[in-house]
């Protein structure tokens, strides 16, 4: 596979990153969060049981010296990457990410037509987008979609186009060892049937061919990094019946919450990094990336959002708890979400220009009082969107103190 300007080893570019990351030192259990979990009962309702819910924080503080060059103070709170939760739409992320890289390798516009193909009952065959200014599918479009509104069809289309041994050669490059993507979340595939990706074909606007890439299979199987995982005391199948075991999640896909938070403050400071640790985009397309995962569904106009897709609708810190508009226009996050069975997951660059704040916070928390995996039966707006939105609050109105 092309690795792009990538000439030091894995090893190498891990070390950097570690340095990058933990420059200012790392607090495990902060004076910060003593007093930020303490200020409202429900963040000391779920600080109280944190084993119970699941929780993990880390926040990292960011202070610029007067040429504007950040440093970072990490502080980290039951962070621990065995503590399992199911990360959902956060590899939307990663795949955006890799989606750009590659497709500049293959010095394909980002914005070129892009058909699917299908060769089998589970696979999908796409060939328009109505929701593009041209009505055809792009590597661009999709990408826009997802970190709007984190939309699954385009999710699982970028991912095919990826294909299995890519993302995870190149997640290894990276640094990323113990990320694993293996599953689309739309369609009828089963099993073994998701790591066998469609051939995908990209053309110029008056569809002269560019390149096609073949169907592709996984070379192995790629094991999760913890092991057998399970969760719950019992789960809802696919009939709908009832399964007095834990659900298992081995087969499933899974990012740890230090390697998400790594990989957006990667994004965001990439021009702070060393080139041979940056990711190999294009300049525009990062911005573009950005942009997208910034702003909000009514800001679209190609695609357009109604009004179901409220401005935090995928705002969970400071602002997901109301669906009401957010009329601070100061306030801008650049964040990747996720919620699936029962957890809830919020990583976000939050700033405040005006107010010269900037910080970096994710959060993850499991709201599932029944312990029945796949029920629909979750505490998301009782307990978790509560509560991460509370944080983020709590965590910005430090900030605005802290100079």
């Amino acid at each position: 596979m092309k690795t792009g300007n990538y000439k030091n080893s894995s090893k190498t570019i891990l070390i950097g990153l570690l340095i990058f990351c933990l420059q200012s030192g790392i607090s495990q259990n902060s004076f910060v969060f003593d007093s930020v979990l303490n200020k409202k009962p429900i963040l000391k309702k779920v600080n109280s049981d944190y084993k119970k819910y699941r929780l993990q924080i880390i926040y990292t503080q960011i202070t610029r010296d007067r040429e504007g060059h950040p440093t970072f103070t990490d502080y980290r709170y039951h962070v621990d990457s065995s503590n399992y939760f199911y990360c959902a739409s956060l590899v939307k992320l990663p795949c955006s990410i890799l989606a750009f890289e590659k497709i500049k390798n293959l010095r394909v516009p980002s914005n070129s037509i892009m058909f699917t193909d299908s060769t089998n009952a589970c696979q999908r065959s796409v060939r328009e987008d109505t929701s593009s200014i041209s009505g055809y599918p792009s590597i661009a479009q999709y990408i826009k979609r997802m970190a709007l509104v984190s939309d699954n069809f385009a999710y699982g289309r970028v991912y095919e186009f990826l294909g299995v041994d890519y993302i995870h050669n190149r997640l290894g490059e990276l640094g990323y060892k113990n990320i694993r993507i293996v599953h689309r979340f739309d369609g009828g595939c089963k099993g073994a049937e998701h790591t066998i990706t469609n051939q995908v074909s990209f053309c110029k606007s008056d569809f002269t061919p560019i390149t096609t890439q073949p169907q592709q299979e996984a070379s192995k199987l790629y094991s999760h990094p913890l092991g057998e995982v399970k969760v719950g005391r019992a789960h809802l199948n696919a009939q709908n019946k009832k399964i007095n075991q834990p659900k298992d999640f081995t087969n499933m896909n899974y990012i740890s919450l230090e390697n998400i938070h790594s990989m957006l403050k990667r994004l965001i400071f990439s021009n702070d990094l060393p080139y041979e640790q940056r990711y190999d985009l294009l300049e525009d397309d990062r911005q573009f990336l950005i942009e997208q995962l910034t702003s909000l569904p009514r800001e679209s106009s190609h695609p357009t959002y109604n009004k179901s897709y409220y401005d935090s609708y995928k705002k969970y810190f400071m602002f997901g708890d109301s669906k009401k508009p957010m009329t601070n226009n100061d306030i801008k996050i650049t964040n990747i979400v996720g919620q699936s069975y029962g957890f809830m997951v919020d990583c976000a660059y939050i700033q405040n220009k005006k107010e010269n704040v900037e910080f970096m916070l994710s959060a993850v928390i499991y709201a599932n009082e029944d312990e029945i995996i796949n029920d629909g039966k979750y505490e998301y707006n009782t307990i978790a969107m509560p509560f991460l939105a509370e944080l983020g609050r709590q965590i910005y109105a430090y900030e605005l103190k802290r100079r």
